[in-house]
Protein backbone atom coordinates (compact mmCIF):
# COMPACT_ATOMS: atom_id res chain seq x y z
CA UNK A 1 0.00 0.00 0.00
CA UNK A 2 1.41 3.55 -0.86
CA UNK A 3 1.49 6.34 1.65
CA UNK A 4 -0.98 8.99 0.83
CA UNK A 5 1.08 11.99 2.43
CA UNK A 6 2.41 12.15 -1.10
CA UNK A 7 1.33 14.02 -4.16
CA UNK A 8 1.97 10.34 -5.69
CA UNK A 9 0.99 8.29 -2.81
CA UNK A 10 -2.26 9.99 -2.65
CA UNK A 11 -3.33 9.77 -6.18
CA UNK A 12 -2.49 5.76 -6.17
CA UNK A 13 -4.55 5.06 -2.50
CA UNK A 14 -7.61 7.21 -3.49
CA UNK A 15 -7.72 7.15 -7.62
CA UNK A 16 -8.35 10.66 -7.60
CA UNK A 17 -6.44 13.82 -7.65
CA UNK A 18 -6.16 15.45 -3.79
CA UNK A 19 -8.23 18.86 -3.04
CA UNK A 20 -7.17 21.56 -0.61
CA UNK A 21 -8.82 24.75 0.12
CA UNK A 22 -6.86 27.78 -0.58
CA UNK A 23 -5.95 30.81 0.92
CA UNK A 24 -9.16 32.61 -0.88
CA UNK A 25 -11.75 30.22 0.57
CA UNK A 26 -11.89 28.35 -2.76
CA UNK A 27 -11.34 24.73 -3.27
CA UNK A 28 -8.71 23.37 -5.58
CA UNK A 29 -7.59 20.20 -6.99
CA UNK A 30 -3.89 19.64 -8.36
CA UNK A 31 -2.23 17.79 -11.22
CA UNK A 32 1.11 17.24 -12.67
CA UNK A 33 1.82 19.23 -15.38
CA UNK A 34 4.78 17.99 -17.88
CA UNK A 35 6.24 20.12 -21.22
CA UNK A 36 5.67 18.06 -24.30
CA UNK A 37 9.00 18.71 -25.40
CA UNK A 38 12.27 19.30 -24.04
CA UNK A 39 13.43 22.79 -23.82
CA UNK A 40 17.01 23.88 -25.10
CA UNK A 41 19.05 21.99 -22.82
CA UNK A 42 16.66 18.84 -23.44
CA UNK A 43 14.93 18.46 -20.08
CA UNK A 44 11.37 18.80 -19.36
CA UNK A 45 9.91 21.48 -17.10
CA UNK A 46 7.30 20.14 -14.82
CA UNK A 47 4.93 21.89 -12.43
CA UNK A 48 1.85 21.89 -10.67
CA UNK A 49 -1.95 22.18 -12.43
CA UNK A 50 -4.13 23.76 -9.71
CA UNK A 51 -7.75 23.59 -10.54
CA UNK A 52 -10.17 26.16 -9.36
CA UNK A 53 -13.72 24.71 -8.71
CA UNK A 54 -16.99 26.14 -8.60
CA UNK A 55 -19.04 27.45 -4.86
CA UNK A 56 -21.06 24.43 -5.58
CA UNK A 57 -18.40 22.10 -6.51
CA UNK A 58 -19.96 21.08 -10.09
CA UNK A 59 -17.54 22.46 -12.19
CA UNK A 60 -14.11 24.11 -12.91
CA UNK A 61 -13.82 27.71 -13.13
CA UNK A 62 -9.96 28.35 -13.44
CA UNK A 63 -7.09 27.05 -13.06
CA UNK A 64 -3.21 28.41 -11.26
CA UNK A 65 -0.27 26.91 -12.38
CA UNK A 66 3.18 26.89 -9.99
CA UNK A 67 6.29 27.72 -11.35
CA UNK A 68 8.07 25.07 -13.25
CA UNK A 69 9.21 22.54 -10.04
CA UNK A 70 11.95 20.32 -11.52
CA UNK A 71 13.40 19.77 -14.79
CA UNK A 72 14.38 16.63 -15.97
CA UNK A 73 15.93 14.65 -18.84
CA UNK A 74 12.47 12.38 -19.47
CA UNK A 75 9.06 13.45 -18.76
CA UNK A 76 8.14 10.59 -16.83
CA UNK A 77 11.24 11.59 -14.54
CA UNK A 78 9.60 14.91 -14.34
CA UNK A 79 6.28 13.66 -12.89
CA UNK A 80 7.86 11.54 -10.81
CA UNK A 81 9.64 14.07 -9.23
CA UNK A 82 6.66 16.07 -7.97
CA UNK A 83 4.94 12.60 -7.64
CA UNK A 84 7.18 12.88 -4.70
CA UNK A 85 6.09 16.15 -3.12
CA UNK A 86 3.97 15.65 0.20
CA UNK A 87 0.86 16.79 0.24
CA UNK A 88 2.25 19.65 2.71
CA UNK A 89 3.83 21.35 0.36
CA UNK A 90 1.26 20.48 -2.49
CA UNK A 91 -0.53 23.03 -0.06
CA UNK A 92 2.18 25.57 0.31
CA UNK A 93 2.49 25.80 -3.72
CA UNK A 94 -0.91 26.54 -3.41
CA UNK A 95 -0.89 29.07 -1.13
CA UNK A 96 2.13 30.91 -2.86
CA UNK A 97 0.14 30.73 -6.33
CA UNK A 98 -3.05 32.05 -5.00
CA UNK A 99 -1.29 34.65 -3.06
CA UNK A 100 0.90 36.09 -6.57
CA UNK A 101 -2.63 35.92 -8.32
CA UNK A 102 -4.39 38.13 -5.75
CA UNK A 103 -1.10 40.68 -6.20
CA UNK A 104 -1.44 40.52 -10.34
CA UNK A 105 -4.95 39.33 -11.27
CA UNK A 106 -3.88 40.04 -14.89
CA UNK A 107 -0.82 37.75 -15.06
Amino acid sequence: MSDDTTLGGYQDVHDRPPAFGGPDGRAYSVAVYVDESPDADGRFGAALLFVQWSVEGDRVVSHLESPYLTFADTPQRAEADLRQLSLVEVKRHLDAVVAANAEHPDW
